[in-house]
């Protein structure tokens, strides 16, 4: 079993402390998570030259619509911009980011761009910094709905991990498993929207950044409902078990984010 199989298992683990809290004291960690709920303050930004079929991906796979060009599987929270200026990213809403931006710039460079501050970690991956209320007011349900499966985060490869993890800590987000020193950490806020950052190369293609799906048993059949809405399939992966079997798959939007529809 290699070292990327082996992490894609621990945070299968996270996964089921979530959603069993009564079960592991090590759930604790989550606690200011999902304690009270609070309101989703990150959208994934992923930009379009075609809005009708971008809208017709999310809405193809489930995701229910929450406003123009808003959609979500009950835990992403996904905007569609066909700006020519739009780049893939996350954008984090706060009343004030100056704080923050102070540390941020000893760092990495700050740029403010159309009212927004726009920076990018060591995988490269645009973080816009929004002063103010996010679009719509959402908190993330215990389970997504699409057809996708059970979302976990935004995923990303990086060549600086430390730089990657320093930038979100500044953030607000905090450490919920793995470490820098072992090639993988994810970090969440607590909102409960989490980041993962791996040490390149993973044994898969990679686009940075992506959406990663965790379904265990299930994710067979996962697959299977995805040919059978024909949504194209960017690669077939048949490197974690010896039969050769397509158990996980990357596919990715018109905007070019990967979604990485793992089983464990």
């Amino acid at each position: 079993m290699n070292f990327f199989k082996i992490l894609l298992k621990i945070a299968i683990l996270v996964v089921l402390l979530q959603t069993n809290p009564d079960k592991c004291r090590a759930n604790s960690i989550f606690k200011n998570i999902h304690q009270p709920p609070k309101n989703m303050n990150a959208i994934i930004q992923t930009p379009t030259g075609n809005l009708a079929e971008s809208r017709a991906f999310y809405e193809t796979l489930g995701f229910k619509k929450l406003a123009e060009n808003i959609y979500t599987d009950g835990k992403a929270l996904v905007q569609i911009n066909n700006a020519r200026t739009a780049r893939a990213g996350v954008k984090l809403f706060k009343s004030s980011w100056q704080e923050e931006i102070k540390l941020l710039k000893e760092i990495t460079p700050v740029k403010e761009h159309k009212g927004e501050y726009l920076l990018s970690d060591g995988s490269g991956m645009y973080i816009y910094l929004v002063e103010g209320e996010p679009p719509v007011s959402f908190q993330k349900e215990e389970n997504s709905f699409s057809t996708l499966g059970n979302f976990i985060g935004v995923s990303a490869e990086t060549t600086d991990m430390l730089k990657s993890v320093k930038i979100v800590e500044i953030l607000g987000f905090k450490k919920t498993m793995g470490a820098v020193e072992y090639g993988f950490i994810a970090l969440s806020n607590d909102a409960g929207f989490g980041f993962s950052f791996m040490k390149p190369p993973c044994p898969h293609m990679f686009f940075n950044p992506s959406l990663t799906y965790f379904n265990g048993e299930k994710n067979l059949d996962v697959i299977e409902n995805i040919r059978a809405l024909k949504i194209p399939i960017t690669e077939e992966i048949t490197e974690f078990n010896k039969e050769g079997i397509v158990d996980n798959i990357i596919i990715r939007d018109p905007g070019g984010y990967g979604f990485f529809i793992f089983s464990d």
